[in-house]
């Protein structure tokens, strides 16, 4: 795992080789093994790395790297798991060492980048600098699990292309301007992350998933193309590619397709575990890891003081069983709140999932034995997980069947219902509810926790996403399965996947995600609906493929979320902290949020009105980034 930064420019400057070392440097948590640079002041372009070593721990895996035959060079973050096979297809090659790296420069000096795209079985961002047509290509993974920003920077002829893992990578580059994307604070407080390809700077960009983008020099509008993309896979899983086999064959088929996924990601050369909660993704996980390994595998979990917000119990059974070597911290308040302050420092632009703070605390806990830890993340996405899914087709029912003329007045009678009677955030959801004409917008009412954020941001449009617009390919399948693809192709990278990398990377440690490698997911998408929810029970086949090696006691049990008790932390030991950040005249000045309605929403929590912690938790965070970036 690394981090890779970059710029292209019409008019080098002599500081470029001191700006790029500038912008690697701010990304050295990524990759404190290694630095390289490389640059080509007569063609304007600048490619800079550094690296995470994990296979080929040798200096053969230095980047920048130059194709043997000298035409490409590029800078890798990722890993590509079926490398190996990959150097076998390609015969006889002059190899120089083993890293991935070197096999993918190989793959685009054989087949060309984008054909090369399909053949990789990984994670991964990277940029390739081609010197025969002066082009620079940028690739994402298909699901997202590695983060790629860009964008053109200044006028004219002094106008800089730059990109990075990360944005704190572009900010060191001196033509950078940071003006805040007025309107992507809409998505904040809708979604607790700004969505793909928005970000909080205007000019600024996230790379989608499963997508490619070619920059010109000359030509200022960059040339995009998509390789692999969620939606289609589930529309074609639910024609021609629809499983055919039994219940018992499609719980074989995913062993199988998850075992190897699971197999692949263990190769590394440096120490490797896992995280484990002992819910059923993570559980899954560790028991193919631990059927695989001839030696314990190290697993690690979090737990909280608070009972209802504490797993740890649960992991250890599973350890227990499995004959993992286990290690667990529980964390004390203050050990989460002293955290806090640092969160804008990690994710660079506000983010709002609070479970941010225990995947940081299990990174840490994990990067203390281990290089590279496996992930359960993306279980819930694939398999039918989240209790949401069902609670809005079946709303969706209710509401369908609800004349659009009974709606107006009963939308008058909710808003005269006494403030005891409903709290102003379910009041404001089932209001929207009421104005919803499809099943894509009762979903994205139930998932957003501010309704309608721009009353909450004066001047601000709410930019279109793939969730607000919708997604044609979408058409004809079943409501469930509208979601979980919503899901996979905006909550699961934009959110889940953003707060994994963060927080594994700030303290050096690769996460790899098994339930995200693109075939799991493409057969995954092929299964029909009641191989995933079957008699109201969630995740049917993966249960079934995880009884297999753990007792049903230790699978079903109530889900858990990651969570961290911060509706009680904001009226206690969180409340001077928010109270500077929520001052309404700091808030006013500053003009991005209306001070009427923070307040509003802060005095119902603090008085136990309302549980208002979600909406609050975003608007603290934005404040919390805006004031350390103005600092």
């Amino acid at each position: 795992m690394c981090g890779i930064v970059g710029f292209l420019s019409a008019a080098p400057d002599p500081l470029d080789a001191l700006t790029l070392r500038h912008m690697a440097d701010a990304v050295a948590h990524r990759g404190p093994d290694d630095a390289g640079y490389w640059t080509d002041p007569e063609h304007g372009i600048a490619l800079g790395h550094r690296r995470l070593a994990i296979v080929d721990l040798s200096a053969s895996g230095h980047q920048p790297m130059v194709s043997a035959c000298g035409r490409y060079v590029l800078v890798f973050n990722g890993e590509i798991y079926n490398h190996a096979t990959l150097r076998q297809a390609l015969g006889a090659w002059a190899w120089r060492g083993q890293s991935d790296t070197e096999t993918l420069l190989a793959c685009i000096t054989r087949h060309g980048i984008v054909a090369s795209l399909p053949l990789l079985c990984g994670m991964f961002a990277f940029a390739v600098w081609d010197r025969q047509t002066d082009t620079l290509t940028l690739v994402r993974d298909r699901l997202g699990e590695k983060p790629l920003y860009f964008g053109w920077q200044g006028q004219g002829g002094a106008a800089v292309f730059l990109f990075g893992s990360e944005l704190k990578a572009l900010k060191a580059h001196p033509a950078f301007c940071a003006e805040i994307n007025r309107d992507a604070i809409c998505l904040l407080l809708r979604h607790d992350c700004i969505a793909a390809p928005h970000t909080i700077y205007r000019g600024i960009q996230k790379l989608e998933p499963g997508c490619w983008l070619t920059v010109l020099l000359r030509q200022p509008e960059p040339v995009r193309g998509v390789y692999w993309s969620a939606a289609e896979v589930a529309r074609h899983g639910t024609g021609s590619g629809r499983f055919t086999g039994s219940p018992e064959q499609a719980v074989d088929g995913l062993e199988q397709v998850l075992g190897q996924a699971v197999g692949q990601q263990m190769v590394a050369d440096v120490p490797l575990g896992a995280f484990l909660s002992g819910g059923i993704d993570s559980s899954a996980v560790v028991a193919l890891m631990q059927a695989r390994s001839a030696r314990p595998v190290r697993t690690f979990s979090i737990g909280f003081e608070e009972a209802g917000y504490n797993e740890s119990a649960h992991a250890r059974a599973v350890a227990r069983h499995l004959g993992t070597t286990h290690t667990e911290l529980t964390v004390t308040a203050s050990a989460a709140l002293a955290l806090i302050p640092r969160l804008p420092i990690l994710y660079d632009e506000p983010f709002g999932d609070s479970s941010q703070i225990p995947t940081w605390l299990v990174s840490q806990l994990a990067r203390q034995q281990v290089t590279v830890a496996l992930s359960g993340d993306g279980g819930d996405e694939l398999f039918c997980g989240y209790p949401r899914y069902p609670a809005s087709a079946r709303r969706w029912r209710q509401l369908s069947r609800l004349p659009l003329a009974w709606r107006r007045p009963l939308g008058a009678a909710l808003q005269r219902l006494p403030a005891g009677w409903l709290d102003g955030e379910r009041r404001s959801r089932a209001l929207a509810l009421l104005g919803c004409t499809s099943v894509d917008a009762v979903y994205r009412c139930i998932v957003s926790h501010w309704q309608n954020p721009t009353a909450l941001v004066p001047g601000a449009v709410e930019p279109a996403t793939r969730l607000s617009a919708g997604l044609p390919a979408l058409t004809g399948l079943d409501n469930m399965q509208r979601m979980m693809v919503l899901d996979r192709v905006g909550y699961l990278p934009d959110d889940i996947l953003t707060k994994l990398d963060r927080a594994a990377m700030s303290v050096s440690l690769e996460t790899r995600v098994p339930m995200l490698d693109h075939r799991v997911v493409e057969f995954a998408s092929r299964l029909p609906l009641d191989c995933l929810l079957r008699d109201g029970q969630s995740k049917w086949v993966l249960r079934q493929v995880l009884y297999r090696y753990l007792p049903r006691r230790l699978v079903d049990r109530p889900k858990m979320g990651f969570a961290v008790p911060l509706a009680g932390w904001l009226r206690g030991p969180l409340r001077d902290w928010a109270e500077a950040l929520l001052d309404p005249a700091t808030l006013r000045c500053e003009g991005w949020l209306d001070p009427a309605v923070v307040r509003e929403a802060w005095a119902h929590h603090l008085q136990g009105r309302d549980n208002r912690v979600h909406q609050l938790w975003n608007v603290l965070m934005f404040q919390a980034w805006l004031h350390h970036n103005a600092a």
